[in-house]
């Protein structure tokens, strides 16, 4: 595991990473990560809830999903945040195959909603305020807008 320090840009920004290998107990260091991050910009608990429920969600995805829980395969999460601290946004990357977003099932829709699983996508859009996926689908970038604290 590689944890970097924040690197402070101005007084009230820092750029955050950390890089752990594919195995689930690593999502502890996750929400210690959304933790550190929601109390050094002072968020408010409804915003921090959808940090986390958002960001624990894309973890797993990258570790079950993309790595397939091998631990020789690498999860990255990077943060950073806008200088007048609007915005506040997460990179999580993993080193597995991607996948097609636009192929994956609306678990809203009638035959889905009793499975246990493909809700992980569903949440991250509705809980974050933007989501973007690139790398072929082996990156996620959740922004949330927490201006209103």
């Amino acid at each position: 595991m590689l944890v970097k320090e924040p690197k402070k840009r101005s007084a009230t920004s820092m750029k955050k990473s950390i890089n752990f290998a594919s195995v689930p107990e690593n999502l502890a260091l996750v929400e210690r990560m959304v933790d550190e991050i929601c109390s050094d910009y002072s968020i408010n608990e409804d915003h921090y809830g959808n940090i986390l429920i958002s960001i624990t969600e894309a973890v797993n995805n990258a570790i079950q999903h993309g790595n397939k829980y091998d631990p020789g395969k690498q999860v990255l999460i990077e943060f950073d945040a806008d200088n007048d601290l609007e915005h506040l946004c997460f990179r999580i990357s993993d080193e597995g195959e991607g996948f097609d977003v636009s192929s994956l099932p609306d678990p809203t829709e009638p035959g889905n909603t009793e499975k246990l699983s493909g809700r992980g996508v569903f949440l991250m859009r509705n809980l974050a305020d933007n989501v973007g996926f690139s790398s072929d689908g082996r990156e996620v970038e959740l922004n949330f807008k927490v201006s209103a604290n």
